[in-house]
């Protein structure tokens, strides 16, 4: 796919898209590769795997302070993606991105910065859906006194939003909310948490990491304090994530880490903080990362979100009609794909998650099992664990019948 080459009105060309992932060509056990693990990572299209190889052979320097040609270049380079992933977020300024290795990284800078802030009898507030980088960082903070909510999950694997209502407290300070589910593909209703969360003087900080590459993002209409997203996850390069925060947040926080370029002035005890955002970014950035990132965003903004969406909406459709097809088989989460992406946690019946995705392996098939670091969850669905098929939007239809048929043969061999 060359860039631009797809207007945002169009039809997207499924093939054509597939033609820019060479994995996809891959063969698993002598069978097609059927990639369906993309909630933990996406594959990547040749132009940011060019644009990073590119980067370290003709452009390799560092960035910031240096006043050769190469270090000037990456610099433009560098801060060019930072600015890229601001558009693409709808943040008002280049200064709110500041980029970590990942969601993870994300979510533990806010805990740790802005929760210094943070008393003894404050609250944070979270629920059961969430991934354990978005519950273990905030019981860090149980040391000095904060206490965690967690609001609860409805059988239809939507939330119970009249939990925030009662759980929100005047010493509720942070609200942490996945947008989209990792398990059940759930979209939350953010926004309207958001004001929730607002109106009882608390902030809000939405995990992205498995709404960004589906759905467009803007961060000023969602209103939201923090927002966490990983590159991986969005046809990036592994390794780099950003956080966005309201500028008028980062100015009342403290450095996460110490290091190099956070700094204006260090004298033998004490140091004066840089500016935005560089106050947040200690030491040599990742910047082939970036780099691949701000492509990355380049290549979704060619094809258009709306077509991912689109795309994602009528893949989900034919998942959640076809699936039963197998027979014993349980999927969990909402079952209108207005109200989820295309993420499906299941379990057959008498066979193990594990030994699912084992199988359907032995058919080109990759998919995810286990408790996909969210046991809270998992016990509130009952089950120790699930297998998970995580699609795209450059997976098809077709590919969805080879699944339905590795399953089919799992079932076969446990029965």
């Amino acid at each position: 796919m060359h860039m631009g080459s797809v207007p945002r009105n169009m039809q997207l060309d499924i093939s054509q898209m597939r033609s820019d992932f060479p994995i996809l060509s891959k063969k698993i056990n002598g069978k097609p590769l059927v990639y369906f693990d993309n909630a933990a990572t996406t594959q990547r299209p040749v132009q940011v795997i060019q644009a990073i190889d590119r980067f370290y052979r003709e452009t390799n320097s560092n960035v910031h302070r240096g006043v050769h040609e190469l270090s000037e270049r990456a610099t433009e380079q560098f801060e060019a993606a930072r600015e890229n992933v601001a558009k693409f977020i709808n943040a008002k300024s280049p200064n709110e991105i500041i980029f970590v290795r990942g969601t993870t990284e994300a979510i533990n800078l806010v805990a740790y910065s802005y929760g210094k802030k943070l008393r003894r009898g404050n609250r944070v507030l979270l629920s059961l859906m969430e991934h354990h980088s978005n519950i273990v960082p905030w019981q860090f903070l149980r040391e000095k006194g904060v206490e965690l909510d967690y609001v609860g999950v409805n059988d239809d694997g939507t939330l119970k939003l009249e939990d925030y209502y009662g759980l929100m407290t005047k010493q509720t300070k942070i609200v942490s909310i996945a947008h989209v589910s990792n398990v059940l593909g759930t979209i939350n209703p953010v926004e309207e948490i958001a004001k929730i969360a607002h109106e009882k003087g608390s902030l809000i900080l939405v995990d992205g990491a498995q709404s960004i590459p589906h759905v467009s993002i803007d961060v000023q209409e969602m209103d939201c304090d923090f927002f966490a997203f990983s590159g991986h996850k969005m046809l990036g390069p592994t390794g780099i994530g950003v956080l966005y925060a309201k500028e008028s947040v980062l100015e009342q926080m403290d450095p996460f880490m110490g290091g190099g370029s956070i700094i204006k002035e260090v004298q033998l005890n004490e140091s004066k903080w840089n500016d935005l955002p560089y106050k947040f970014e200690a030491g040599t950035p990742n910047i082939a990362g970036a780099i691949g990132l701000g492509v990355a965003i380049d290549y979704l903004n060619v094809i258009g979100m709306e077509n991912i969406r689109r795309v994602g909406k009528g893949l989900t459709e034919y998942a959640l009609e076809t699936l039963p097809e197998v027979g014993d088989i349980e999927i969990y989460g909402p079952k209108n794909s207005e109200d989820r992406v295309e993420v499906f946690s299941f379990n057959l019946a008498k066979v193990h998650a594990h030994d699912v995705a084992s199988i359907v392996n032995d058919y080109g098939v990759a998919i995810r099992s286990g408790h996909h670091c969210a046991q809270p969850l998992m016990r509130r669905l009952g089950v120790p664990a699930t297998s998970r098929a995580s699609l795209y939007a450059y997976n098809t239809k077709e590919e969805i019948d080879l699944f339905i048929q590795s399953l089919k043969k799992a079932k076969e061999v446990f029965n």
